[in-house]
C-alpha cells in the first residue's frame, strides 16, 4: 500500500500560524497496532511496517498566504456537520494563516462549471460565524459528474490555489479527476478532501464526520418503533436506516438503543423464507414475547430484487426499497400463518441527513477542517484528511476510493457485541 503524500515542492515560507509546536513530515502513524505475539510485532517493524503521514501544522509552508485564493465545494447528499467544516476552514485560513480571499462554489461541482452560472460566494469569519447551528450546507450541493477540464478552467479563472472538496466516495473520485487535469496542465492547485458520509464507509478512514450525529438521531426513531411495538398486540417496529454497503449506522443505533431484537445489514446474508430464516425466527419471538423491533440498513437484502444495473446521478447502483419490501413480507407471512400482527414502519433517512451536527461531531469537524488547511498550505495535494488509531492522517485519494470500508462480521468486535445485545442468531439463512 503506497501511502506516500505528494508535495509540490519544499516548504520555504515560515508559517504565520504561530503554533507552539508543529508536526514534522517525518511523523508517521502506524497502520497496524494489534499483534498476537511479540515475534509478530518485531517482524512487522523490521520487515517494513505500513504508515500514514500524520496530519498537522508544518513549521514552514509552501504557499504565500498573501497570494492565496482558496475554494470550498460541498458535494453529494446532505450530512450533519458540513457547515461546521466550512466554518472551520474559513476561520483557520483567515485567522491563523492570514488568507483573505476564500470562495465557496455553490451546488457542488456544478459550481465549478461555467455553463451552470453559479456565482461563487465570498466567505469570511463574519458570514460563517454561526452556520454550524443549521443543518445542510450554506453552499448547497448536487450530484453527478462534471467535466474536469471545465472545473479546472473555473479554478484558474478565479486564481484558486487550494480547493477543499467536502464529500464522500463520489466527491473524492471527482477530486481525483480534478487532480489529474491539474497535473496535465502542470499547474499547482492543492486539492484536499474532507471525508463526509454518514455511512462511515470511506476506506482506511476510522471515522467520517456526520456519523456520530446520524446514529444518535437514528436511535430516536428506533425508540419510537419500540414504543409502537410494545403498544399493540404482536407489535413489530421496522426501522430502515442508511447504509448502502456498510451497516455501521444500523449496528451503532441498535447498540445505543438496547431495545433492538434484529439488525439486518449488507455485510451479513439472510433469507426470509424457510426453517432458520428470518421470518421463521421472528415468528418464534412474536409467539413468546409478543413484540419485536427490527433495524434494516438500506443496502441489506438486495438479492431479493434481482440484478439491477441502473445507477443514480452519483454513479451508485440504484437500490430496491428493502424497508418496504421487508414490511410487506412480514405482513404477508403472518397473514398466511393466521397470526395477527401490527407492523409499524419508520424511515427517518432525510430527517437524519438534514439536522445540525451534535457536539461531538461539531468538534470533530473543526479538527478535520484545520488539518485540511494545514495540508494545503504546506503544498500537499491529492489527499484526504483521515483518522487512524485516533490520530489525524494524510491519506492518498487513490487509497480512499480503492474500495468501500465495510463491517467485517467474522473479525469485528462491533458485530459480536451487536449479537450479544440483540440476542439474534449469527446466521439467519434457510437450512
Amino acid at each position: 500500500m503506497n501511502t506516500k503524500i505528494r508535495n509540490f515542492g519544499p516548504c520555504k515560507i515560515e508559517s504565520p500560524a504561530a503554533y507552539e509546536y508543529y508536526t514534522a513530515d517525518e511523523s508517521k502513524v502506524v497502520f497496524k497496532t494489534v499483534f498476537e505475539t511479540e515475534e509478530n510485532w518485531k517482524e512487522y517493524i523490521v520487515e517494513g511496517a505500513e504508515f500514514f503521514e500524520q496530519a498537522g501544522p508544518r513549521k514552514k509552508v509552501y504557499f504565500d498566504p498573501k497570494e492565496v485564493t482558496a475554494g470550498i465545494v460541498t458535494c453529494g447528499g446532505l450530512c450533519p456537520g458540513i457547515n461546521d467544516v466550512i466554518r472551520g476552514i474559513v476561520m483557520e485560513l483567515n485567522y491563523r494563516y492570514g488568507v483573505k480571499r476564500i470562495l465557496g462554489f455553490p451546488y457542488g461541482y456544478q459550481g465549478l462549471v461555467k455553463k451552470f452560472d453559479h456565482k461563487p460566494m465570498e466567505l469570511n469569519p463574519e458570514n460563517v460565524a454561526h452556520i454550524g447551528r443549521d443543518g445542510g450546507t450554506i453552499l448547497a450541493s448536487s450530484r453527478g459528474n462534471q467535466n474536469a477540464s471545465d472545473m479546472v478552467d473555473r479554478l484558474s479563472l478565479y486564481g484558486v490555489k487550494m480547493l477543499f472538496c467536502i464529500g464522500g466516495d463520489g466527491t473524492l473520485r471527482g477530486a481525483k479527476e480534478i487532480v489529474k487535469e491539474i497535473d496535465r496542465r502542470g499547474e499547482e492547485i492543492s486539492v484536499i478532501g474532507v471525508p463526509k458520509t454518514i455511512d462511515n464507509d470511506i476506506n482506511y478512514v476510522q471515522k467520517t464526520f456526520g456519523f456520530s450525529t446520524a446514529f444518535s438521531k437514528a436511535m430516536e426513531a428506533v425508540e419510537c418503533a419500540h414504543v409502537e411495538a410494545k403498544g399493540a398486540p404482536n407489535g413489530i417496529g421496522v426501522v430502515k436506516l442508511m447504509g448502502r454497503h456498510s451497516g455501521f449506522i444500523a449496528v451503532n443505533a441498535a447498540l445505543a438503543s438496547q431495545n433492538v431484537n434484529y439488525c439486518l445489514i449488507p455485510e451479513v446474508d439472510f433469507d426470509l423464507q424457510g426453517k432458520g430464516a428470518f421470518l421463521d425466527i421472528l415468528k418464534k419471538r412474536i409467539l413468546t414475547r409478543k413484540h419485536a423491533v427490527i433495524i434494516i440498513a438500506e443496502g441489506a437484502g438486495q438479492k431479493f430484487f434481482g440484478k439491477n444495473e441502473e445507477r443514480d446521478a452519483s454513479g451508485n447502483l440504484k437500490l430496491g426499497d428493502i424497508g418496504v419490501y421487508l414490511k410487506n413480507s412480514i405482513q404477508d407471512f403472518f397473514k398466511a400463518e393466521k397470526i395477527e400482527v401490527n407492523v409499524k414502519y419508520i424511515d427517518p433517512s432525510y430527517i437524519i441527513r438534514s439536522i445540525p451536527a451534535n457536539p461531538e461531531d461539531s468538534i470533530f469537524c473543526g479538527f478535520l477542517a484545520q488539518n485540511a488547511v494545514h495540508a494545503a498550505m504546506a503544498g500537499k495535494t491529492d489527499l484526504v484528511i483521515g483518522m487512524w488509531n485516533n490520530v489525524f492522517t494524510h491519506l492518498p485519494i487513490d487509497i480512499a476510493i480503492q474500495e468501500r470500508k465495510v463491517l467485517q462480521p467474522t473479525k469485528s468486535t462491533l458485530w459480536r457485541t451487536l449479537l450479544a445485545s440483540t440476542g439474534q442468531p449469527a446466521h439467519m439463512v434457510a437450512e
